[in-house]
């Protein structure tokens, strides 16, 4: 390609004009995938964290579950104390040793109950925390599922459009490297400052492309010239004539064909 110093206002002029029309056809790309890559990622944070959370359930559930065991197991053990403390009293000698371990039987009858007690809130727990578990598997198989479609949809587009994607990437920087670095400059802060990244429009029915303000007579033909870069002072746009615009389109359709 030739020197930056070497072009001519008109083939600056054309160099700038091809690479908004490349970059718009990657804009057209990158429009088709949309939120797609996105949503993406916010199903995957959520299937990984409905996951964590079903693992966190189970383990919450074997705790409640190991318990159950140690509160039954615990009871077994009051029982068997009461039948030793029951036989212990056929052999007393006095009141007073009949009464104490009266009082051990009472101690172990109610912690007998106090276990009966908790076991019934710990299965309660169980029960709700199994339902939450039921709700959390299923949401997490819709979301699963969800996710898999959603990644095979992205999947479908990025095969489609990935090798026409970097073919007009490395064009764009191709032609990026033809243009002067102030002209760059302005170029990009111009396309990242408008909503349809338009920074190179051409003149038409006397008129920007895309606005409604009116390009004095004059300065119509100075564009149409070619001798200097013009820009468009409501919308600070560099214009091109129409003439230029649709030779550079039929270019650059030639270009966009080969996908």
């Amino acid at each position: 390609m030739a020197n930056t110093k070497e072009l001519s206002v008109e083939d600056k002029l054309r160099a700038i004009y091809d690479l908004q029309l490349i970059d718009s056809r990657i804009d057209e790309i990158r429009n088709v995938r949309g939120e797609l890559p996105l949503e993406v990622d916010d199903l995957e944070d959520e299937v990984a964290g409905l996951s964590t959370r079903s693992e966190k359930l189970k383990g919450e559930l074997e705790i409640v579950e190991n318990l159950i065991k140690v509160k039954k197991n615990a009871i077994d053990e009051h029982k068997e104390a009461i039948k030793k403390y029951t036989k212990q009293q056929e052999t007393v000698r006095n009141n007073r040793e009949f009464n104490s371990l009266t009082k051990e039987i009472e101690f172990q009858e109610l912690e007998i109950q106090l276990s009966e007690k908790q076991i019934k809130e710990m299965k309660a727990s169980l029960e709700h925390k199994k339902e939450v578990i039921v709700n959390s598997k299923e949401k997490l198989e819709a979301k699963s599922n969800h996710l898999k479609h959603k990644k095979l949809e992205l999947d479908a587009i990025m095969a489609e459009t990935a090798k026409e994607e970097a073919f007009l990437s490395e064009k764009s920087a191709e032609y990026q490297a033809l243009i002067e670095e102030r002209l760059l400059k302005a170029y990009t802060r111009i396309r990242t400052s408008v909503r349809n990244g338009l920074a190179v429009v051409s003149i038409e029915r006397g008129a920007s492309a895309g606005s409604f303000f009116t390009i004095p007579p004059q300065t119509q033909v100075e564009i149409a010239a070619r001798k200097k870069i013009i820009t468009d002072e409501h919308s600070g746009r560099i214009l091109v004539d129409s003439t230029l615009a649709d030779e550079e389109k039929e270019k650059m359709e030639q270009l966009f064909a080969k996908f």
